[in-house]
């Protein structure tokens, strides 16, 4: 695997130097650190720091070169059986944000050919919102065919997890975002996902510019039972 390349923008941020959907940023494992008394507080503090922030109240900066690679490395923690790696992501650079915005507007067209043009407009802006925006993508039959895709979308969600908690120990806010374009053939063709790809989400980090108060969170008696009583 090569080692990610980056270039500046123009603007004092760094992007990756290529756009190339079959791109699989290189992994970096970490020796085991032996836990202190602290871990176990500190790590429910940054959990319950995550929360969603809408994409167009993310702004610039977003995370630099050190930043990206950081992000990376948390999302290379993620569970995998038998190391496959059946998921990858792919960073989507200033440069390519009109060509997404046409991806998305062909999408719209595509599903309903009544589509106004400020409708058209309107998916098409979504394109240009956060500093840093990612397509997560699973390969749905990497590795033993026996293996569940269900546990190839487990792995993703905990890479994906860990790359937001990363981001949110930086001091970004992120989101997840999905949708009907996602699923397009033009937005698949565009890229060039083989067959038994697909792509969940959109991964959009950067600077909180305005935060809604956090919805609060699930009690853990909510969801957790005990079998057999």
């Amino acid at each position: 695997q090569r080692p990610l390349q980056m270039v500046p923008t123009g603007d004092g941020r760094l992007t990756p130097a290529t756009l190339d959907s079959c791109d699989v940023f290189p992994l970096f494992p970490m020796s085991p650190a032996t836990p202190t008394a602290e871990w176990p507080e500190t790590a429910l503090q940054l959990m319950a720091a995550r929360r969603t922030i809408l994409p167009k109240r993310l702004v610039a900066p977003g995370p630099d070169a050190a930043q990206l690679h950081q992000l990376f490395t948390a999302a290379a923690t993620a569970p995998d059986h038998d190391q496959v790696q059946p998921w990858r992501f792919v960073v989507i650079p200033d440069s390519a944000r009109a060509s997404l915005a046409d991806v998305f507007g062909q999408a719209l067209r595509d599903r309903d050919a009544l589509a106004t043009d400020a409708q058209v407009e309107q998916a098409r802006e979504k394109a240009f919102r956060a500093p840093l925006l990612l397509l997560l993508v699973v390969d749905g039959t990497k590795g033993d065919p026996a293996v569940d895709v269900v546990e190839r979308m487990v792995s993703a969600g905990a890479a994906v997890q860990s790359l937001l908690l990363m981001a949110t120990a930086q001091g970004f806010g992120s989101a997840l975002t999905s949708g009907k374009a996602l699923k397009a053939d033009s937005f698949r063709r565009a890229f060039a996902l083989a067959d038994g790809e697909f792509a969940p989400c959109f991964i959009s980090i950067g600077t909180v510019s305005a935060a809604k108060p956090g919805k609060p969170r699930p009690e853990p008696s909510a969801f957790v039972s005990t079998w057999g009583t």
